[in-house]
């Protein structure tokens, strides 16, 4: 099996396949993929210290999926251990493109990976509105802070 590399500049977050993540056959089922991947968005966002009930208490926004193009290349099984990464491809005024890995942290073969847009809309209005610069600046910033080396876990 050839190993992809995982981008060094992207956050990193490990997740457990638990049976409740599995199909019949004992596979990561397909839709469990897209859940592993916000939760390493989310948490991102957390180490950040932008947690979205602040975004959406001190700032009325909420960030939504637009649109997910995944691609299934290997299987993740039960009880494998996965590095699910999350990097910024581009940022417009009011979305941000995210590339992302999910990987088997014990061959670092990577199961999924994709482009995910999320949308940023007024927690009221639910349209469309800017991403506060702070956000943009704090996301920037994180990437000068990550580690260089692939083997690392998670950031």
């Amino acid at each position: 099996m050839r190993q992809v590399p995982l981008d060094p500049q992207s956050f990193r977050w490990q997740v457990r396949v638990y049976y409740e993540d599995t199909d019949a056959g004992g596979i990561v089922y397909y839709a469990n993929y897209l859940r592993f991947m916000e939760r390493a968005r989310s948490e991102w966002l957390r180490g950040l210290g932008w947690d979205q009930s602040r975004l959406g208490r001190d700032h009325g926004i909420v960030f939504a999926v637009r649109r997910a193009d995944l691609r299934f290349l290997r299987p993740a099984r039960l009880d494998d251990l996965l590095i699910v990464t999350a990097g910024i491809d581009k940022t417009s005024r009011t979305s941000i493109d995210f590339s992302q890995k999910i990987a088997r942290a014990q061959d670092n073969v990577v199961c999924c990976s994709g482009t995910v847009n999320v949308a940023c809309i007024g927690a009221e209005s639910m349209r469309p509105t800017r991403i506060p610069d702070v956000l943009l600046q704090a996301m920037a910033n994180s990437y000068r802070a990550l580690p260089a080396s692939t083997d690392a876990p998670y950031r």
